[in-house]
């Protein structure tokens, strides 16, 4: 919600404090409320009801949609952000971060003083943070959620008046515990375990509300397991005044970038050229890459032929180079023999190639397993992946098919036979010998229904030309007319 009010702010004036709004997201039956204002929580609006059962009750309720996707985001930056207080930092959910604070709370001047200054720095950048520490993070997060203890020292005294969806148990197993008359985490702690063990047994971990109590009060191990910080890879080049070219500088930043991932053994997939106008607009230019490289002349050349698009202004005095898509690369000893790789060779044509013509233009093919002959080859960009090896065709396959299959008419010899005599493109040809037929049938799982079989002919007519011909379905199939006739393939 409080996303949501900084980016609106920006575009138009926000509702008034005592009119209830909410954020929808799609539900199974309709749109149900993801997040509530605090006008809407003070009537007892709460998230996962039904955005039309809410409007029936409060007719005066302001309805916005929600960005889960957006929101999932901006967390994940957060908590990346958050590793100013702790390097083990990692998002909790939907909307929390979870900080290990062992041994560094004595930096900030204490643990009261620890959560006061996340609280202040939330809050300059327009976020209600609401905290608590505890010895085990389920413990911080129930806390956190639905207590009021900052600091806490108990943990089984301080858990004991909290709800028992403060162990982040589903609406399900809330529901059952709440039959049981287990509505505290106090209550539920003094039942005997052979009982709830024995309720509970088919529940997962996540979602078992013994394991779970066992995490909060520490009995069982519940590590953070914090993401690693993403590596960056950016050169800078400020200049003393403003110039108007980027070619120049271009050699230092290209041989800077790829000395940084030289030492990480990684290459470059992505790269990224950033000018900073004095006039305080930026201007970018990007481009991929075939294959990881960390070759500074091959960035080069790869960007030579695109400086000239960039818009300049009056000038810019702060030029960047970044790789935003890596992949690791190992330093490996080159041929003994002094040949070239020709692996490289060819990805070093395709980044050129891509660079000048656009990345569309440039294909290879992509096969895919399946009986049909027209399906088996698609076209790919030759930046979205690597080409595939063709299949190896059951029978011999024509050097051209068209696309679509033309239709013949043909003069049968024998009922469900080749046929003696065809007619393509206004020209009658007449069959010497055939071979055949091949049949493949349809593709249950993915062909419609109704969708007939094909009985392919590799026909040689009186001149020595040889075509591929294939009759859609067979007499009496219940799928249709009389079968059709259609020329798919020219062989040498």
């Amino acid at each position: 919600m409080d996303r949501w009010r900084q980016i609106i702010r920006q575009h138009r004036t926000l509702p008034s404090d005592d009119i209830p709004v909410v954020l929808s997201r799609d539900g199974t039956h309709g749109p149900v409320i993801h997040a509530t204002s605090t006008a809407a929580r003070t009537r007892g609006i709460e998230p996962g009801a039904r955005v039309v059962d809410v409007q029936a009750i409060h007719p005066d309720l302001h309805v916005e949609p929600a960005d889960p996707a957006g929101d999932r985001s901006f967390l994940d930056r957060l908590a990346l952000w958050a590793r100013r207080w702790s390097p083990w930092t990692m998002a909790d959910r939907d909307d929390g971060l979870f900080l290990d604070s062992q041994g560094v709370a004595h930096l900030f001047g204490g643990e009261a003083a620890m959560l006061s200054d996340i609280q202040r720095r939330m809050a300059m950048q327009g976020l209600t943070a609401h905290v608590a520490m505890a010895a085990t993070p389920g413990a911080a997060q129930a806390l956190a959620r639905y207590g009021s203890i900052q600091i806490c020292d108990d943990i089984p005294a301080a858990l004991a008046p909290l709800p028992t969806a403060a162990l982040r148990l589903d609406d399900t197993t809330v529901q059952l515990l709440n039959r049981l008359g287990l509505k505290t985490i106090g209550s539920l702690a003094e039942m005997p375990r052979v009982s709830l063990m024995r309720r509970f047994s088919t529940l997962p971990d996540d979602r078992n509300p013994l394991v779970l109590l066992d995490r909060a009060v520490g009995r069982t191990a519940d590590p953070l397991n914090a993401p690693v910080d993403p590596q960056q890879f950016i050169t800078r080049s400020r200049l003393p005044e403003p110039v108007m070219d980027a070619a120049p500088h271009m050699a230092d930043l290209a041989r800077q970038l790829c000395q940084q991932l030289t030492q990480a053994e990684y290459g470059a997939r992505s790269i990224r050229l950033t000018i900073y106008r004095i006039d305080g607009e930026w201007r970018q230019l990007s481009l991929n890459t075939a294959r990881a490289s960390r070759d500074p002349d091959h960035m080069l050349r790869l960007f030579r032929d695109k400086l000239e698009r960039i818009d300049p202004g009056f000038g810019f005095d702060l030029l960047t180079l970044e790789a935003l898509q890596v992949e690791p690369l190992s330093q490996i000893q080159q041929r003994l023999d002094g040949r070239r790789d020709s692996d490289a060779d060819l990805a070093a044509l395709l980044d050129r190639l891509s660079a000048r013509l656009g990345q569309d233009k440039v294909s290879w093919s992509r096969y895919v397993q399946t009986h049909k002959p027209e399906a088996v080859e698609h076209r790919q960009p030759a930046m979205a992946g690597d080409p595939t090896p063709p299949p190896a065709p059951p029978r011999e396959r024509p050097l051209r098919l068209l696309t679509p299959a033309e239709e013949v008419q043909v003069i049968y010899a024998v009922p469900e036979g080749p046929p003696s005599q065809f007619r393509w493109r206004r020209v009658l040809y007449k069959t010497a010998r055939h071979e055949g037929p091949e049949r493949i049938a349809p593709e249950w799982w993915r062909d419609r229904p109704g969708t007939r079989l094909r009985d392919y002919y590799k026909v040689e007519v009186q001149d020595g030309r040889r075509f591929w011909l294939y009759r859609e379905g067979v007499v009496h199939d219940g799928r249709g007319d009389t079968p059709r006739w259609f020329l798919h393939g020219l062989f040498a």
